[in-house]
């Protein structure tokens, strides 16, 4: 390695190495895509021609089941560390630490995605896809001793590659990028993700042909006379986008309340087992059904039903497709709350074709002079879904016209994504992703002063060299015992149970210190005064504290927890310095 550190810095600049490290994350990026893909779809082709078709009735009920219980054991006997969601995860190792993931989640997701979504789970293969891709980014940049902004280039790069790769749509990617995990990209960020998007769209099209996820030729465009309807599309899609966020995490909250973890797998997998047993479209992603309804052919996702006789009645498709939009959110969380591993992408984009497919014929019945297409408001909707859900409005828009590729439906799907972002951030705030954080201080942001200040870990700035002295003690013992073995002119007075209580300064005992006869009549009780402030442990963020340093005047601050526990000091220089250096790996070209 030393060798090759010698013979890059010597013909390699950092912009070429930066360039090369990409275009190899956006090769390994695609084919992570396409393992997942390629290994969730024989899954599925093995259950579907082995057992659905002989036992069509029985298995739609149990095999999410059995996925979610195998996805379980995996994690427990074979990976042996917990396997969250995809993206918060990305989000919080940006925001929180310093862009190093786990290397345990190189593989994962691998495994563990394909079986649950193999198997019946209603979650999607996006966002396991770009925590593999982002986790063998991290690891790499680890290896080869990359600097912070680095690190970040590569995940962001291993992001992009891999939305690319799926979508075959490499704009898209890099807005998810911008937009999702908020990187605050210059030109010089700019050429390695276009590089690794580029390699992972070239890589998927090697081994995948022209073969896409979602693909529509756009047969006809809108009309000025369907702008109010694609308005209300617009707010549909927020009302959808709230309803998709809300009913997630409560689902998810009731689930929790089961505290071991087998009895949320029987009950949830049960549940999930009746709910694709019940409606077979909800089963894995979904992108068939998408499909099928973007060429107007809603049969496909009707058709499977098997106790309903009426299916060519048109009160009864938008009903069935109707619940379907409303029940795919309560499939994904029962999938993911589980036990199950997978991404809430999929079923974003599945719920919002259904329901802008459904407000398409429900618009046509009311005014039926009209010339909508179900189609294009499936598509559109599609994008409404993703910008109010994902909160990535630009990535949406471009999303769908890359798949169509085509500009024909540029405004529909500008206004619609724009309304639908607006409303559901009024109204929710954060995205899906964002909010599964516990702690929403540590998103990451695209000011890098604010992200510079997340990153300080306390471990740094934290002092605990300080003497510490209680209040029964003397002036003598003050002397003999604290300050002649002491560096530090504060000296913090906590009680038997290490409670701080207070301060004392050289200059509080610098003119009696040198009086022996005092040494036995004053105490530190009658020496010692309160703080100017204090700050508590791991709840003050960067912000607060810098606020208690200004507001204060004070260059050491003394750190409790909550309940009154002394920890250390904070210096207001070193945590300065700290803070600079981290602001210089952010910025540093």
């Amino acid at each position: 390695m030393y060798k090759f550190y010698k013979w890059r810095y010597r013909h390699l600049s950092e912009e070429s190495y930066m360039a090369v490290l990409s275009v190899i994350i956006g090769i390994i990026s695609g084919l992570v895509a396409v393992t997942i893909k390629n290994f969730t779809h024989f899954i599925e082709y093995f259950l579907h021609e082995t057992f659905i078709k002989n036992f069509f009735f029985s298995w739609y009920f149990i095999f999410p089941l059995i996925g979610i219980g195998l996805t379980l054991l995996i994690i427990k006997y074979i990976i042996r560390h917990p396997v969250d969601d995809g993206i918060p995860v990305v989000l919080l190792s940006i925001a929180k630490f310093k862009s190093i993931i786990p290397s345990y989640h190189t593989f994962a997701s691998l495994i563990t995605a394909p079986v649950t979504v193999g198997f019946g789970g209603s979650a999607g293969l996006e966002g396991p896809s770009a925590l593999t891709g982002s986790a063998i980014g991290s690891r790499i940049a680890v290896f080869l001793h990359l600097n912070l902004k680095q690190r970040n280039l590569l995940i962001a790069a291993a992001a992009a590659a891999t939305f690319s790769s799926i979508f075959k749509a490499p704009v898209a990617g890099i807005l998810f990028v911008m937009e999702v995990l908020s990187f605050d990209l210059t030109m010089t960020a700019m050429i390695p993700l276009i590089l690794a998007s580029i390699s992972a769209v070239l890589t998927s099209y090697f081994f995948l042909g022209k073969d896409i996820l979602l693909h529509l030729k756009i047969d006809s465009s809108y009309s000025l006379a369907d702008i109010p309807f694609y308005f209300l599309l617009g707010i549909g899609s927020s009302i959808i986008s709230v309803y998709f966020i809300k009913t997630y995490f409560k689902v998810g909250k009731f689930l929790g309340r089961f505290q071991r973890k087998s009895y949320r797998w029987l009950f949830g997998g049960t549940l999930l087992g009746f709910l694709i047993f019940t409606l077979p479209s909800l089963y894995g992603e979904g992108y068939d059904g998408v499909n099928h309804l973007l060429v107007g052919d809603y049969h496909y996702l009707t058709q499977k039903i098997y106790f309903f006789s009426e299916k060519d009645s048109i009160y009864w498709v938008i009903l069935i497709l109707l619940v379907l939009s409303v029940l795919k959110v309560v499939a994904l969380s029962l999938t993911l709350h589980s036990g199950g591993i997978g991404g809430v992408f999929a079923p974003s984009m599945f719920t919002g074709a259904v329901s802008g497919y459904v407000m398409a014929l429900v618009l046509l019945m009311l005014f039926p002079s009209i010339a909508l297409s179900p189609e294009n408001f499936a598509l559109v909707g599609m994008a409404g879904a993703i910008a109010g859900i994902i909160q990535a409005p630009l990535m949406a828009v471009f999303l769908i016209m890359e798949i169509t590729g085509g500009y024909e439906l540029i405004v529909p799907l500008m206004m619609v994504s724009a309304v639908s972002y607006f409303i559901t951030r009024r109204v929710v705030g954060y995205s899906i992703y964002t909010m599964q954080l516990k702690d929403l201080d540590v998103l990451p942001t695209h000011n890098k002063d604010k992200l510079a200040g997340k990153l300080i870990e306390w471990k740094e700035v934290l002092e605990k060299d300080l003497i510490t002295v209680t209040p029964d003690k003397s002036l003598g013992y003050l002397v003999y015992n604290v300050i002649t073995h002491s560096h530090r002119n504060i000296f913090p007075v906590v009680d038997k149970e290490n409670h701080f209580l207070g301060i004392i300064t050289l200059d509080d005992v610098r003119q009696i210190m040198f009086n022996k006869d005092l040494y036995d009549k004053i105490f530190v009780r009658d020496l010692m005064h309160k703080a100017p402030d204090v700050i508590y442990y791991k709840k003050d963020n960067f912000q607060k504290t810098i606020y208690k340093f200004q507001s204060t005047g004070a260059w050491n601050l003394p750190v409790i927890l909550e309940d009154g526990t002394y920890v250390g000091f904070i210096s207001k220089s070193k945590l300065l310095s700290i803070y600079r250096k981290t602001l210089l790996e952010l910025t540093s070209d």
